[in-house]
């Protein structure tokens, strides 16, 4: 089996023979519902391949989704224009940048439709775009935003900057909202949802199907998935483990399950350590070796959060779906970005508590995160931060009785030998 390991595009990934979990039959239901939808999941999850996937569904290529559950429920595969902006290029910390990667996109878009830039209001750009697609081709356009949040986030902490970059995202965004008789469907995907801080304050007709059941798994795999297309794999696996294949199915769940984005519905494997674990023969920490995104770390020290707290927070749904406490709390941004999920729910009180989803983000969170969140940033500094905790039980700096557990039970846990 070929694992698309780091390929993203849907028409490769078909051409090229690469494994591909069945994900049209929720495209087609979210494509056939209309409308502007927002879709909020960790790092490499699978959001530029479900994009790529509705990008290649709405051309209208139909030769691509030959065996796949969308054949037999789509009928007319009509063609629509497609605007599909990728904000994953680019460095959003110099003034401009993100200027130039909306006037290329656009660039292009004008070329496509025999359009002249004649002024520099790129949100003015955006809706002559879209009217010249729609009045050209005779049908809606489909937008498509990868990555939406990718300025912001390179930004964290430099709240100047952050303004400028709500003012500028807020007023582009905004044309999906003036120019909806001409829009078919529309979706944004990133990390984070900045909600209440002015990004999408003028775009309030979004759909955000983050923590909506009926769509959990359109991005991840879940245990199903796993046993109906990959379980020779698992054997494969197994085998070159010198384990049985039930012992390979409970490490591969323990280490890269567990993610719940609805209170009520199955775990799903991360996608990325999944299929690398299975390619490489191998368990370990694929997902964490691709980088720490450097503005979790840098929330995580902005705040001085207290490490011992992590795992027991009651939260509740509009504090997890947005980021409204962003300078003071870290847990929205902890859980969006997949650090943190759903593990219970608590009816009475409308509240949600939180765990590490897996073995590997757990073991992940301390070994790289845990670091950098120690003073002085040293070559020992997780040594430096369990010390201090040592020093502060010691002292008796603490503020209460389950304060003093939750220190005692964190060092008996990371503490080194």
């Amino acid at each position: 089996m070929k694992y698309p390991i780091g390929i993203q595009n849907f028409e490769k990934l078909i051409k090229d023979g690469f494994m591909y979990i069945d994900k049209t039959g929720l495209m087609y239901q979210l494509a056939s519902n209309g409308g502007y939808y927002f879709l909020s999941r960790p790092r490499r999850f699978g959001k530029s391949l479900l994009i790529s996937t509705l990008e290649a569904y709405f051309n209208g290529q139909k030769e691509l989704f030959k065996g796949l559950e969308v054949e037999t429920l789509e009928k007319e595969w009509t063609r629509h224009p497609v605007l599909h902006l990728d904000l994953n290029i680019g460095n959003y910390k110099e003034h401009g940048s993100l200027e130039s990667i909306l006037d290329f996109n656009l660039k292009q878009w004008e070329g496509i439709y025999h359009l002249n830039d004649e002024t520099d209001n790129l949100s003015l750009r955006f809706a002559c775009v879209i009217q010249a697609a729609y009045n050209q081709t005779g049908q809606q356009v489909v937008i498509l935003i990868d990555e939406y949040d990718k300025p912001l986030l390179h930004n964290i902490g430099q709240e100047k900057r952050l303004n400028e970059l709500r003012a500028s995202l807020r007023s582009f965004y905004s044309v999906l909202k003036t120019q909806d008789r001409y829009i078919r469907f529309a979706l944004l995907t990133g990390v984070t949802k900045f909600s209440k801080v002015s990004v999408f304050s003028d775009l309030n007709n979004l759909n955000d199907i983050s923590m909506d059941a009926s769509y959990t798994a359109i991005c991840g795999i879940t245990e199903e998935e796993i046993h109906q297309n990959l379980d020779e794999e698992i054997a494969i696996m197994a085998q070159k483990r010198g384990i049985s294949k039930k012992d390979c199915y409970e490490e591969l769940k323990k280490r890269y399950d567990g993610y719940h984005f609805h209170e009520d519905t199955p775990g799903i494997y991360n996608p990325f350590s999944l299929i690398s674990a299975l390619s490489k023969r191998d368990f370990k920490d694929y997902w964490f070796e691709t980088g720490t995104p450097t503005f979790l770390v840098e929330l995580l020290k902005k705040t001085g959060y207290r490490l011992d707290n992590l795992t027991k927070e009651q939260v509740t749904a509009d504090l997890l779906s947005s980021l409204d406490s962003l300078d003071s709390n870290p847990i929205p941004m902890l859980y969006q970005s997949g650090y943190l999920t759903i593990k219970g729910y608590n009816p009475r009180f409308r509240t949600y508590a939180l765990s590490f989803p897996n073995e590997e983000v757990e073991q992940g969170f301390i070994r790289y995160l845990m670091p950098y969140y120690a003073p002085n940033n040293q070559a020992n500094r997780t040594e430096h931060y369990v010390f201090n905790f040592v020093n502060d039980v010691e002292e008796g700096r603490v503020e209460d009785s389950q304060n003093l557990q939750n220190r005692h039970q964190f060092l008996q846990r990371y503490a080194p030998n």
